[in-house]
């Protein structure tokens, strides 16, 4: 039984949880930011993907340096502005040379639309891309790294949190200074269909038992993870790692 009552009231309720779910998943891409900021230079690896783009658009914009690793043939998917470093981000050998004098390093190489049937690919792609990166990064004596890992402990996709709680890991062992987020779905072109799920969600805010578990899964949208990952690089190195769940997603 719902928490707060029954009937009519129950119902308002949920109607106005469901509310504030969709007000939270609304807003620019950038919105009001400080002026006052250290311009970063910014290794991405990634950075041709669904975040990846969106992101380095956004950093050039706000007038930092960005390099990003990519393959010869996609490199015109990178926005105008951006440096090129050609390699393949599953050996660091043929991109290391490149991350000097980078300052912040981010990691967005992932399989996209992940599922449970590509537990293989999460090992061969997102495992052995992290493992480069962070070596790369090392080597480099990069100041800050930055990774998008994903919400956990959740029932479902597991071979996907392990890879990635496996991801963290490596960064915690290089000891590099690290800003890790972790998002469960993010919203955007291609990737709406969670939204039917907003009741859901909005009725186990209302539950004692499911709170918890529907804010660490709750949804974000592609403008809320672009704002996370901007406000990362210009917040700088935290001097432990720096945690950033659903909430403080929304909130960046």
């Amino acid at each position: 039984m719902l928490a707060g009552g029954t009937g009519a009231r129950r119902r308002r309720r949920i109607a106005k949880a469901g509310k504030v779910h969709v007000r939270r998943l609304c807003g620019d891409a950038l919105g009001a930011w400080s002026e006052k900021r250290v311009k970063r230079f910014i290794f991405v690896t990634g950075g041709t993907g669904y975040i990846g783009t969106r992101a380095v658009a956004a950093l050039l914009q706000r007038g930092h340096r960005v390099r990003a690793l990519t393959r010869a043939e996609s490199r015109g998917k990178l926005p105008a502005g951006c440096e090129v470093a050609l390699g393949n981000a599953l050996d660091r050998h043929t991109f290391a040379t490149q991350v000097s004098p980078c300052d912040t390093f981010v990691q967005l190489v992932g399989t996209p639309h992940p599922g449970p049937s590509k537990a293989a690919e999460f090992e061969r792609v997102d495992l052995v891309s992290v493992r480069e990166s962070v070596q790369a990064a090392a080597t480099a004596g990069v100041a800050h790294f930055i990774y998008v890992s994903v919400a956990h402990p959740v029932r479902v996709m597991r071979a996907y949190q392990e890879v990635r709680i496996r991801g963290e890991g490596l960064i915690r062992d290089a000891g590099l200074k690290a800003t890790i987020l972790r998002p469960w779905y993010v919203l955007g072109p291609g990737h709406w269909w969670p939204i039917a799920l907003l009741p859901f969600y909005a009725i186990a805010a209302l539950v004692p038992s499911m709170r918890d578990g529907a804010r660490r899964t709750g949804l974000v949208t592609i403008n809320q993870m672009v704002r996370a990952l901007v406000a990362a690089v210009e917040a700088g190195p935290p001097s432990e790692a720096r945690i950033l769940d659903v909430t403080a997603i929304r909130r960046s």
